[in-house]
């Protein structure tokens, strides 16, 4: 049986000015031998991960389904870190395979001393090729720990032990070459219909990170420019009094997401109420995100709102 690999580029493939393909990767993998699987290596375009787009990134979902349905025991990603949380989490939602579809990257290339992209890649396509993951939806596997593509932040912009998830920890590791899963947390449902590349390009979500003494004038004309705003508020989903109207005639007009900037725990939904509190803003028609962190969150309401899907937005919530 074998597994897929895709590559994307970013750190993890760059060699000075030239580009690793798959093969280049897989050639610098120690071990490689044991994994008791054929590797399928896909080229993919070689492009910086902020240059990466949702519509991208769902022709790259498409191809590692067919591959799965093809006969592949589980896919793997290698993709620039900077949007590779985004990345896996837009696959997630989309995500319809019990086989594993498995993200990871380096922040160290391959030129520096104690490059950290082929034993990632390794850990990968051990989960990626392990029956144990089945069943979890897509996962972030980087430093030989598991993590769910809901969950997993970039926390750091240059240690390679970046990726974090808050709010739960990592799901599992890789201890001694075997994929060892602690814990096994809902699948999601996914988003219901399907989002043709195009139609998601097309669609406009802002995320506004509210900041002291903010007065909402970025604000202005915002719902005849996007088709939703995510809100990033401080703390446990609070902004500025004054700010408060301004986001109530938008919600009034475009879905309006509530979540917190802090980067861990949940928008709370009635403990404060004084104008500008969740309370108020959940009042005025804000949606509650709970433990989404505000980039997931707008991911999740580009995708609602290219498949007409906003009856879901209590998934925000979940």
């Amino acid at each position: 049986m074998s597994v897929a690999l895709f590559t994307l580029g970013g750190t993890i493939s760059m060699a000075g000015s030239h580009r690793l393909t798959g093969d280049d990767l897989t050639a610098a993998v120690p071990g490689l031998d044991r994994l008791g699987h054929q590797v399928e290596i896909q080229d993919v375009e070689k492009i910086p991960s902020g240059d990466l787009t949702a519509g991208r990134l769902l022709e790259v979902v498409d191809a590692a389904s067919k591959a799965v349905t093809a006969g592949a025991a589980g896919v793997v990603v290698t993709q620039g870190t900077d949007t590779l949380e985004e990345s896996a989490f837009l696959a997630d939602l989309v995500w319809p395979h019990p086989q594993p579809l498995v993200f990871t990257g380096a922040m160290r290339n391959p030129t520096l001393a104690g490059p950290d992209g082929p034993a990632n890649l390794l850990a990968a396509l051990r989960v990626a090729c392990s029956p144990a993951a089945r069943d979890l939806g897509v996962l972030v596997v980087v430093q030989e720990e598991i993590h769910a593509a809901r969950w997993v932040r970039k926390t750091h912009s240059t240690s390679t032990a970046t990726f974090v998830s808050p709010n739960t920890g990592p799901i599992g590791h890789v201890v001694e070459d075997r994929v060892r899963v602690l814990t096994r947390p809902p699948r999601l449902d996914g988003v219901q219909g399907s989002a043709e590349p195009a139609e998601l390009e097309n669609i406009r979500v802002a995320l506004y990170t509210v900041t002291m003494d903010d007065d909402g004038v970025l604000l202005r004309g915002l719902a005849d420019t996007h088709q939703g705003l995510v809100v990033a508020g401080f703390g446990a989903g609070h902004v500025p009094a004054k700010l408060a109207p301004v986001l109530g005639e938008l919600a009034a007009r475009i879905p309006v997401v509530l979540s917190s900037r802090t980067g861990g725990g949940s928008v709370l939904r009635g403990t404060y109420h004084a104008p500008g509190s969740e309370t108020d803003l959940l009042r005025r028609g804000l949606i509650d995100a709970g433990f989404l962190d505000p980039y997931k969150a707008r991911i999740l309401l580009r995708l609602l709102l290219a498949t007409g899907g906003l009856t879901e937005l209590g998934c925000f919530a979940e």
